[in-house]
């Protein structure tokens, strides 16, 4: 990753669906791009978000407040927000804060886990 810019983003649409990959860390010096990305594609009809976080190696509050966000706005347009396979320190993130029961998360199979590592 980038040390100028720990942050990567990139987004795919299909209608009103979107799929953001994120790779880096999602922290107080990134939070603002992030949350600007997702609000861009809510405010221009993707309401059914995919967000990959399985390149994402660190989130801090401000990057949960940044999901956070983004999960009411397209709940409000009854919208969607699928978190896909989040890396192990972030899902470590989710489950000690409890936002594992908030969030709709697909966590890659134990299988494939172990086929990427080899």
């Amino acid at each position: 990753m980038d040390p100028i810019n720990p942050l990567a983003i990139d987004v795919t649409t299909e209608g009103t669906s979107a799929t953001v990959v994120v790779r880096g860390e999602i922290d107080l010096a990134t939070q603002a791009e992030f949350r600007a990305v997702l609000s861009d594609l809510v405010v221009s009809g993707q309401v059914n978000l995919t967000i990959d976080l399985s390149g994402v190696e660190f989130i801090d509050s401000t990057g949960l407040g940044a999901l956070i966000g983004a999960r009411r706005r397209v709940h409000a347009f009854n919208g969607s927000l699928c978190l896909r396979e989040p890396s192990d320190p972030v899902m470590k993130v989710f489950t000690v804060t409890g936002l594992n029961r908030v969030f709709d998360i697909q966590e890659a199979d134990v299988e494939e886990k172990s086929s990427a590592a080899s």
